[in-house]
């Protein structure tokens, strides 16, 4: 297996500056893991072409405190940019390595990604996205059962439980299988066979299937939900009914949350719980950019790399240094 003193998950602004700044501080090797065949998608898929880049937002300028910044320019200029970066600074990132699973171990984590690399460090900085919305089903949820109802992993464990997950993407898969350790798991969906699974995700569902930890029902839409007791009565569109403890929606949409979640960070006010430096409750685990503080500004992005690494060097410096 791999080894690194720092991965970093997510090759957006934040990601770029954190490596940078890493680099700089003299640490080595530092290994970013990117979902996309390319950095920066944000600006990539959502900003058309000439669209400006603006280092304001919401009427603030911040003042870069790392070694990124940059002036108002347009999309391709700043695209042109962050690869200069890439490439000045000799960045080591993993394109087309959608990281599905962090094992936190004692004194390391192993980080794997769907392109089958598998990373060990002591150190990890995610780097993902922004919050959002998931996806609600077209029927309503009643009041009754809302409690009963989740779109994201819940904060407290949940164990010896019954449980129906709805979906078919890898969110569904990866909650499935995160659940049916501790609990009895129906997997519904509404094809009669997956076709948009990682495989390092359908290997580990059909691990799980086979040896009875999870039933699938394909090929299965759910109607409506009712009150049965303490359960939740899920109708199909065939006429039949189950009960279930427990119902998780994974229609797409998801976002970070329920994968930090899953690793246990822990959250307020819809917000993970960090230090000053980025660190959640998990030692050594960091988060920066917009998964930290919400959707801001590329330049807070940049500043939020050099806040993280600045937290790694006073907590963590025999650990990467060494």
């Amino acid at each position: 297996m791999e080894q690194a003193k720092i991965v970093v998950v997510g090759a957006g602004p934040a990601g770029i500056a954190t490596a940078v700044e890493a680099k700089e501080a003299g640490i080595a090797p530092v290994v970013l893991f990117e979902k996309r065949d390319h950095a920066c998608d944000t600006i990539v898929s959502l900003y058309h072409k000439g669209k400006r880049v603006d280092p304001v937002f919401r009427k603030i300028k911040l003042e870069p405190v790392g070694r990124l910044s940059f002036e108002t320019e347009t999309r391709e200029q700043f695209l042109e940019r962050m690869d200069k970066v890439i490439k000045d600074y000799n960045l080591d990132i993993r394109y087309s390595s959608d990281v599905r699973k962090i094992v936190i171990g004692p004194e390391s984590f192993r980080v794997v990604a769907t392109s089958g690399f598998e990373m060990e460090a002591p150190i990890v900085v995610i780097s993902i996205g922004v919050f959002g919305k998931p996806v609600k089903p077209n029927y309503p949820i009643p009041k009754e059962v809302r409690d009963r109802v989740f779109f994201s992993m819940p904060q407290d464990p949940v164990k010896g439980k019954k449980i129906l997950v709805v979906g078919g993407g890898d969110s569904a898969a990866e909650t499935v299988c995160f659940l049916s350790e501790n609990n009895d798991v129906t997997l519904s969906y509404r094809r009669p066979e997956f076709f948009r699974l990682n495989p390092i995700n359908t290997r580990e569902l059909e691990k799980r299937t086979s040896c009875g930890k999870v039933q699938l029902k394909m090929a299965t839409d759910i109607s409506a939900l009712d009150k049965q007791g303490e359960k939740v009565l899920v109708h199909l569109n065939d006429g039949q009914t189950l009960s279930f403890d427990a119902v998780f929606y994974c229609l797409g949409g998801s976002t970070p949350r329920a994968f930090l979640e899953s690793l246990g960070v822990k959250f307020k006010d819809n917000r993970p719980v960090t230090n000053e430096f980025g660190e959640t409750n998990i030692p050594r685990l960091f988060l920066a950019g917009d998964i930290l503080r919400g959707k801001g500004s590329i330049m807070a992005a940049f500043n939020s790399g050099k806040m993280v690494v600045d937290g790694i060097m006073k907590h963590y410096k025999e650990l990467v240094k060494g």
